[in-house]
């Protein structure tokens, strides 16, 4: 049987009030065998499945650590916003001294007492 006869039996068994059992048995007449494994149906249904559940674990994944990050973020960004309001009704201004809690200090000083010496 021709690659051309076997797309003309193929598209016009696409029609709904065609018996396709018809159609099989034409093929096998023409020489079109059909013969799978014994396991074939449970490897394609078991290549299918683990596709879908491992998609399906890689969005769900993304979207917790997304949603989690976000918590993270905000509570972060709200955390920076509380201290610098209480630094400037503390000290009055928003600087490295203030920052650091020390007052009137010059520069110098602030060196040393990070490092020691």
């Amino acid at each position: 049987m021709k690659t051309s006869d076997i797309k003309k039996l193929i598209i016009s068994s696409l029609d709904s009030g065609t018996d396709t059992g018809e159609y099989a048995g034409q093929l096998e007449k023409g020489g079109v065998t059909f013969s799978f494994s014994n396991d074939f149906r449970d490897q394609v249904l078991e290549k299918i499945f683990t596709a879908g559940i491992k998609l399906k674990r890689e969005t769900e994944y993304l979207k917790n650590l997304n949603f989690v990050f976000r918590r993270i973020a905000i509570s972060g960004v709200a955390a920076i916003i509380v201290l610098l309001i209480s630094i400037f009704i503390m000290e009055g201004n928003i600087s490295v001294n203030s920052f650091l809690g020390l007052k009137d200090s010059f520069d110098e000083s602030i060196v040393c007492l990070l490092t020691g010496n």
